[in-house]
């Protein structure tokens, strides 16, 4: 990144953080949890202990950070090296993200950058211009993208809080500041489970690894009463509710599954999986020492907030998570297609200068399709 671009994108920053330090939530056992952080072309550092808001706002402050990340675990000695930390337990954290969703709606917002030339199109193969391959993909998700997300963490929150018990007051969500959100649970039963029951429950959470036995389907003579009731929890009542739809086509769907057989039964699980499980990213909910981006702070990805979601059906990330002023700038934008942000449109811009707000000029930036002219 540019010189120029690093030094706007810091003071914006910079006066995000003075301007809204208010937004940070700074996690409970502060003392205990790891920090880390990143500055615009620099690497991560962690492995740092902060004791209250005071400290944390002072680094924010003195170092300027394009990110800052804390640790869903607790440990005895947060700023030591990983295996001297002492770990304690750690908050259950899961990540849905739109790019994990398999959207047809992203090709119409993806752009491509070519490593090789910088030329930047919306073919998503090779460069339009030097036809190489090597392409940075960048996407400017839409409302469907976060559409589609709000309904994989409604799906979450349902099974957390029917299947496994936990509190509906437990569970934060939160938009990630760019493409996604990121769903908390916190003083649940599972603060102390390791990586391997961890893995076991995203399992069941995104239904993987079931099998037409669990169902009441066996190869050969199965029992019409070992098929799901609709009044049983977990996998088999959402199956009810998904295959029968209705209490009164139970007997008939039933009849229908014996008469097609074990493979076709399979063929039936599998369509389902989708709807009954959640799709979030396993490898975070089960990274017990990992550090996630702090809630209230800035996504260098985007500019936008890591902000609490209070009403999920009608929250819009690209108004209430924008925070950086309207301050005009002048920028040289590339970016083919249109925009929104603040219920307002921008672009397309074609390799030419344009003045808009700030909040838009540090997004397009982020996302590497304007500099500062």
């Amino acid at each position: 990144m540019q010189e120029n671009d690093v030094k706007f994108l810091e003071d914006s920053f910079k006066k995000y953080y003075f301007e809204h330090f208010d937004l940070i939530r700074v996690p409970n056992r502060t003392s205990e949890r790891e920090f880390g952080f990143q500055k615009f072309n620099s690497g991560m550092t962690r492995h740092i202990s902060i004791k209250d808001d005071k400290e944390l706002h002072l680094l924010l402050m003195q170092n300027i950070p394009s990110d800052v990340y804390c640790s869903n675990a607790c440990y005895a000695f947060p700023n030591l090296p990983m295996n001297e930390k002492d770990w304690k337990e750690a908050d259950l954290i899961f990540d849905i993200d739109a790019k994990d969703l398999n959207l047809e709606c992203r090709k119409n917002h993806t752009i491509s950058k070519c490593n090789e030339c910088n030329e930047i199109s919306t073919n998503s193969n090779n460069c339009s211009k030097c036809n190489s391959i090597k392409l940075e993909k960048k996407s400017l998700p839409c409302k469907n993208c976060i559409d589609a997300s709000k309904n994989e963490v409604s799906k979450l929150s349902k099974i957390l809080t029917e299947d496994l018990d936990v509190q509906q007051n437990n569970i934060h969500i939160y938009f990630s500041g760019n493409e996604g959100f990121h769903v908390y649970v916190y003083d649940s039963q599972f603060q102390q489970l390791g990586s391997r029951e961890r893995s076991e429950l995203t399992d069941y959470i995104m239904f993987n690894g079931a099998i037409p036995e669990t169902f009441g389907m066996k190869k050969f003579k199965p029992n019409r009463s070992s098929f799901p009731d609709f009044e049983e929890k977990g996998w088999r009542g959402r199956f009810s509710q998904e295959v029968y739809g209705l209490k009164s086509k139970r007997s008939k769907i039933i009849s229908e599954l014996i008469t097609n057989g074990y493979s076709s039964f399979q063929k039936t699980l599998e369509g389902i999986s989708d709807k009954i499980g959640a799709k979030i990213d396993p490898n975070v909910t089960m990274d017990i020492h990992r550090i996630f981006r702090l809630p209230g702070s800035l996504n260098s990805k985007s500019g936008l907030t890591k902000i609490l979601c209070n009403d999920l059906p009608k929250f819009d990330p690209y108004t209430e998570a924008s925070f950086l002023d309207e301050s005009s700038v002048e920028v040289m934008a590339n970016c083919p297609i249109e925009f929104k942000l603040k219920n307002r449109k921008f672009g397309p811009y074609f390799n030419e200068k344009a003045s808009i707000p700030t909040y838009v000029a540090v997004y397009m930036i982020c996302k590497k399709l304007a500099t500062i002219s």
